[in-house]
């Protein structure tokens, strides 16, 4: 794969510098183009011709893919970009942070916050024991640091006891109600104990 960068320079000095690459000849003063970077990596300098610049490496917040076509057929795939140098004149404002927020096209203005999650706030130290035993589960072991609670007997009797009466509700006493067409007639003493004999 090829090495590669992108370049994003004010519209001024990219008149100069498309005019330097088509036609080397016609601008004896913007014969020299140089960058430069100071020991931190991050901040520079660029010069076209007796002007500076300066300049910064931003991070992109996506990986940009090139490509490159020899018969405007197929694509050939040349470069993954992921950071971008960013030349400014000295009234632009210097920027805050390392990675440039916006992507290089109007829909990607503000990716990071619109199209990607944010980062869940974990502590590395849960994050490194949660692992340590999954590992250890993997492996057939155990899991370290397990705390177990015990409950008495009495107590689990009790609470199952209350939470079984409470849901249980007594059955309703049935009313009395006579048999249709025995009303007004005695009943018969088949069922009562004292039965005659002298017959």
């Amino acid at each position: 794969m090829e090495e590669q960068f992108i370049l994003r320079v004010p519209p001024a000095v990219a008149e100069r510098i498309e005019r330097l690459l088509n036609d080397p000849a016609s601008s004896s003063e913007d014969k020299s183009m140089d960058l430069s970077f100071s020991e931190d990596g991050r901040t520079g300098k660029f010069i076209i011709g007796n002007d500076h610049f300066s300049a910064s490496l931003l991070d992109l917040p996506t990986v940009v893919e090139s490509y490159k076509t020899y018969d405007d057929n197929v694509l050939i795939k040349t470069a993954d970009i992921g950071q971008m140098i960013m030349v400014r004149e000295d009234s632009d404002n210097i920027p805050e942070s390392l990675e440039h927020r916006h992507g290089l096209t109007p829909p990607m203005r503000d990716a990071r916050r619109r199209r990607f999650r944010r980062e869940p706030d974990l502590n590395p130290e849960v994050v490194r024991r949660v692992e340590k035993d999954l590992q250890n589960i993997m492996a057939g072991g155990t899991v370290e640091n397990i705390g177990i609670e015990m409950a008495e007997q009495d107590e689990y009797d009790e609470n199952a006891r209350s939470a079984s009466k409470k849901s249980i509700a007594a059955p309703l006493a049935k009313p009395v109600v006579p048999e249709a067409g025995l009303i007004g007639v005695e009943p018969d003493g088949s069922d009562s104990d004292d039965t005659d004999d002298s017959i």
